[in-house]
């Protein structure tokens, strides 16, 4: 009898040993299996900085437009000449030592976004709002702002207006899928002016349709509509711009999310035009800073200076660009008061809040050290 339960247990053991040996085999091969497929998964590789392949490439491509006076037009010679077709330059002078290897990538509003989201352009240098919903919806990193602007109001000048608020049930024209829209609307309801706000593809459908009569109102950044006003076919003395500013517009440069060392290349080549022109240093007198007393000057321009254990030494801040790049913005480019002044100037736009924080403006760049 003994015998027999002995067998029985024993006959137990075996069956438990077999199932657990059974479920083993089975958790092993699955997990094989799941292993076998992690390991074929493709793996995404790590394709490097923007900035690199700039570099590699040598030539810029930056987005901007053709037909903005002051900011970026195109020429009859086929040059780019304009405050934000300077700053391409600029970066251009800062990551490559060649302020002309520029593809100038002249784009429409509606596709700006698209365009640096593609990568069919490096950067965007073309009037544009920094904004929350941009900065958080495009896929873009704004960079330190090059112009900080407000939205203004044009009118023909025999319309008697004096003043936005003399525009009530006005026709105002505004350019499709930019701020300026949404803002002529709010500012409408906010002063109960009662507005029709047509938005058009683009400034050429505006003029048309503004020379037709079809307009009361044109709406765009202020900086725009002196440009705008320099243009007309009447004359710049056929239309007024209202004294009204009635937004903040800060414009700046951006590139994609997601690339720090590209993002601070090309931040700190436009932050060179602003601690250049606070210390004084022009595309004309640069030269004569490199041998300046002052260590701090000549370690921004990338010039030779003893350490405190008597080497000679060239400051490297570790952005990924040449040591000279300040230089070589400030000698092929200028300054940003150069900048200001060879295109903005002309227009009758004033320095104003894009002085130097110094003379009471916004301008500010952070210590090169």
């Amino acid at each position: 009898m003994k015998i027999i339960k002995l067998m029985a247990v024993f006959t137990a053991l075996m069956l438990i040993l077999v199932a657990c040996t059974s479920d083993a085999d089975t958790t092993t091969t699955a997990a094989a299996d799941a292993g076998s497929d992690t390991t074929a998964a493709p793996v995404e590789e790590d394709t490097g900085s923007l900035l690199d392949e700039v570099i590699a490439r040598g030539e810029l491509k930056c987005g901007t437009r053709d037909a903005l006076t002051g900011f970026a037009v195109l020429t009859a010679d086929g040059e780019h000449v304009g405050f934000d077709s300077d700053f391409c330059r600029v970066i251009a002078a800062a990551v490559l030592g060649d302020a002309d290897a520029v593809d100038h990538v002249d784009l429409e509003t509606a596709d700006r976004f698209t365009a640096l989201q593609s990568g069919q352009v490096d950067v965007l240098s073309r009037n544009t709002t920094w904004t929350a919903s941009r900065d958080g919806s495009e896929g873009a990193t704004f960079l330190t702002v090059t112009y900080y602007d407000g939205q203004g109001m044009m009118a023909s000048a025999d319309s008697g207006y004096a003043s936005i608020n003399d525009m009530n049930g006005a026709i105002v024209c505004v350019a499709k899928g930019t701020t300026t829209e949404g803002n002529a609307a709010t500012v409408s309801e906010r002063l109960g002016l009662g507005w029709e706000v047509r938005p058009f593809d683009d400034n050429a459908l505006i003029q048309e349709a503004f020379d037709a009569g079809q307009c009361d109102g044109w709406s765009a950044d202020s900086s725009a509509l002196t440009g705008i006003r320099a243009d007309q076919p009447a004359g710049p003395d056929s239309v007024v711009i209202l004294p009204e500013v009635f937004s903040k517009e800060p414009l700046a440069p951006l590139v994609l999310d997601g690339d720090s060392d590209w993002a601070q290349a090309v931040d700190w080549a436009i932050l060179a035009t602003i601690t250049a022109e606070e210390w004084g240093i022009t595309s004309a007198n640069v030269d004569t800073f490199l041998t300046s007393d002052d260590t701090n000057i000549v370690k921004f321009l990338g010039g030779e200076f003893e350490d405190g254990d008597g080497n000679v030494a060239v400051f490297d801040p570790g952005l990924g660009l040449p040591a000279d790049f300040a230089y070589q913005v400030i000698k092929q480019v200028g300054n940003y008061g150069e900048i200001f002044d060879r295109h903005l100037t002309p227009l009758g736009l004033e320095r104003g809040v894009n002085a130097l924080w110094v003379d009471g403006g916004l301008m500010y760049s952070p210590p090169y050290r």
